[in-house]
């Protein structure tokens, strides 16, 4: 796909380039194709006289929308037919107090959750899961997987959360998209729940090894608002009582996502990328372009310590790279040169400070080149 291209709007003149790139986590970018279709089918949809953002979501226009959505991500991902996928209101955040609230009905009072604490998305899936169940923090660290033999796992524990791909802190798993040696006996019957929001659709993944895959469709999916969960069947039907009938997965599933009103136009462009990541080759091809471009990216940082990252070499992101600058007083300049160079969203998330490119599927080689180059020329070398 080529750069996104901008009209001579306040944005080109203040950087005077045509060329931009936009390296945020999320809302993130998409592709141009996607948002070409989108534009062309605004006002009116395939000769329905109406703009999907109109459509009864219960009518036949947008339900056949809604079902090749589904189709395509069922066939992208591999999607065994035990499997039930849901289009839910929310993100990533939402899921984390959803999950337990669904998991934990058939479970005796004081069961406990195990975690993987890896980053600041999965600290915020523990504080959410706490409101409702025990806790353990099986293994800790915030630059690297610690490896299963130290996990201290909870005998019989109602399920196992990972986040395998940490947006912020930049920690993915290196051993199948995150799936821990099924072979370990502590995790017999132990449910397997993995938060995939930012890498999802990047890498191959076997489904049937997860119990619950869940993500918010804003970084690597579509816009905010939708968030996709995967769940196998057995898992359906167990949810608290306080579970809110619209937040029922079992609910949500006999209703193929229509319990309640679905956020129609997110579904809707969720679909275009499903369809254009089919074009582009599928998952597989997308994995290769995601480690070419990470490669590059890594190349460059690595070079001398003017630029650090601190994620162990085999838990490298490939989707989000933070990095810091050796000296913290040039990020200033760094930022303003960057947008000058139409190189945008690169400042790191408050909670970490420093830096950070998100490079999504949608995001094009050519885009990391370009901030390639940019590191390259502020460092001076």
């Amino acid at each position: 796909m080529g750069p996104r291209l901008r009209g001579n709007d306040g944005l080109q003149k203040e950087c005077n380039v045509t060329h931009i790139y936009n390296f945020s986590a999320g809302p993130a970018v998409l592709p141009k194709e996607v948002l070409t279709q989108a534009a062309a089918e605004m006002l009116d949809w395939h000769g329905s006289g109406m703009s999907v953002m109109e459509m009864s979501h219960r009518g036949p226009e947008f339900m056949s929308i809604y079902k090749a959505a589904e189709r395509d991500l069922r066939e992208l991902l591999a999607v065994p037919d035990n499997y039930k996928i849901l289009f839910m209101q929310g993100g990533g955040l939402s899921q984390n107090a959803l999950i337990p609230l669904n998991l934990l009905g058939h479970k005796p009072a004081g069961a406990t959750i195990d975690f993987i604490h890896t980053g600041s998305w999965s600290g915020k899936s523990i504080k959410e899961a706490g409101k409702y169940a025990n806790v353990n923090i099986a293994a800790s660290s915030m630059t690297s997987v610690p490896p299963q033999s130290k996990w201290q796992l909870t005998p019989g524990a109602a399920y196992l959360h990972m986040c395998t791909n940490e947006t912020i802190d930049g920690v993915e798993y290196d051993f199948d998209g995150g799936v821990p040696d099924a072979a370990d006996p502590r995790l017999a019957g132990v449910p397997l729940v993995a938060d995939m929001s930012s890498h999802i659709l990047s890498r191959e993944i076997d489904v049937a090894k997860y119990g619950v895959i869940f993500a918010g469709a804003q970084k690597n999916i579509g816009p905010a608002g939708v968030t996709i969960v995967i769940i196998r069947d057995d898992l359906l039907g167990h949810a608290l009582p306080a579970c809110p009938s619209a937040f029922d997965f079992k609910l949500v599933a006999d209703n193929e996502s229509m319990y309640n009103t679905p956020p129609t136009y997110g579904i809707y462009i969720a679909g275009l990328v499903f369809q254009w990541l089919k074009a582009q080759g599928g998952v597989a091809e997308m994995e290769r372009r995601a480690k070419a471009k990470a490669e590059l990216l890594y190349a460059a940082l690595d070079v001398d310590d003017f630029y650090q990252n601190r994620v162990a070499l085999p838990n490298r992101s490939r989707m989000n790279v933070p990095f810091y600058l050796k000296d913290e007083s040039q990020n200033e300049a760094f930022l303003a040169g960057a947008k000058a160079r139409g190189l945008l969203q690169l400042k790191g998330h408050k909670s970490v400070g420093g830096m950070r490119a998100s490079i999504y599927n949608a995001m094009p080689i050519e885009g990391v080149q370009a901030l390639v180059d940019y590191l390259n020329e502020f460092a001076g070398r």
